[in-house]
């Protein structure tokens, strides 16, 4: 029996926009791109490659809008897709206010444990699902190369969910179910948070920073704070797709430092080969936007509700933030360490 094909609209037409919805259109489903106007003429003209275990696509899309109203008005679409920066979320929602009604149920790949919540706020809980992307994906021109394939974690939730994990695992994602859709992006949240602040800020490499021991003590304090965090808000740490979430979590709470020092360096340094961490790219593209304070600041945030400080993080989304908006110089702690050291008191 033929699979029914569905009709999927992806806000966002990045890498992992780029990479869920390419895949899904790879396999038959009819995917529509919805960016701004400059990435939608960027993919008319060159199209999307993939660089896939199974293969290289060259995607020409169909289906490219940058208008949101024309792509409702002539479509009716089974779900969505939110593959945005955290930062661009709060204008996309606001494109969504008098358009609720006619907006398919969201699927939220983004990074942060916020963007659910302010998406809920104008379409509702039923109408929002949570989900996380482990796989690690590199851009190229025009497209993006799978890095390392570990898969997908979607919240699963009813029937429609059911059918996402299942279209997502025939187009080769490696998407798995998650009842607990707070623990599956919180534990996701801790995996992004080592280096990535501190790359950004001092221009190093993650295996610079793990291999220099004061450095890598302020990167366990920062992971420390929004594990206590979490156990104070009831949220579990768990293994996502092709990672080891539990026993990252153990190996930062309990081991000596000197021993999650050699045991972390290896495994972070070797997920992310030479490849600088997302805060870092994001501070050079010159945006003068940066996802900080929706991770390292969303620690401080929910720390504060339950009186959990979080100082470490709530430096690092200072400083980064004050980079990217350039009210100090870009480059005022650039390979500069012992400075950068001097900010943290632990």
């Amino acid at each position: 029996m033929q699979k029914k094909k569905l009709k999927i609209l992806c806000f966002g037409a990045g890498a992992i926009g780029s990479y869920v919805g390419g895949s899904l259109l790879s396999h038959g489903h009819e995917v529509h791109f919805l960016d701004r106007p400059d990435a939608i003429e960027r993919i008319k003209q060159f199209g999307i490659r993939l660089i896939l275990p199974e293969g290289t696509f060259d995607l020409i899309p169909d289906y490219l809008w940058s208008s949101l109203d024309e792509a409702l008005i002539e479509n009716q679409f089974d779900f969505s897709i939110v593959a945005v920066k955290s930062f661009d979320t709060e204008t996309l929602i606001e494109s969504w206010s008098d358009k609720k009604d006619f907006l398919p149920p969201v699927l939220c790949l983004q990074n942060g444990v916020e963007n659910e919540i302010k998406i809920s706020s104008v379409l509702g809980p039923d109408k929002t699902i949570s989900g996380t992307v482990t796989t690690a994906i590199g851009r190229i021109e025009n497209g993006i190369i799978i890095e390392r394939l570990r898969g997908i974690g979607i919240e699963n939730k009813n029937a429609l969910t059911e059918i996402i994990i299942t279209i997502m695992n025939d187009a080769g994602l490696q998407a798995i179910g998650f009842k607990d859709a707070k623990s599956m992006k919180w534990s996701k949240l801790l995996t992004n948070l080592t280096t990535n602040a501190s790359s950004a800020i001092l221009g190093m490499t993650p295996g610079e920073i793990l291999s220099d021991s004061d450095l890598f003590k302020i990167e366990i304090e920062q992971l420390r704070e929004t594990i206590r965090v979490m156990r104070a808000h009831r949220i579990s740490v768990t293994n996502l797709p092709g990672t080891p979430v539990k026993l990252f979590a153990t190996i930062v709470e309990k081991f000596p430092l000197s021993i999650s020092k050699l045991i972390l360096k290896k495994s972070i340094s070797g997920g992310r080969g030479g490849k600088m961490p997302s805060f870092y790219l994001d501070l050079k593209s010159n945006r003068k936007k940066s996802e900080v304070d929706h991770l390292n600041g969303a620690v401080v945030r929910f720390g504060e509700d339950v009186n959990i400080p979080a100082p470490v993080n709530k430096k690092l989304t200072e400083i980064l933030t004050q980079l990217t908006l350039e009210d100090i110089p870009r480059f005022e702690y650039d390979h500069q360490p012992d400075k950068y050291q001097r900010l943290f008191t632990l």
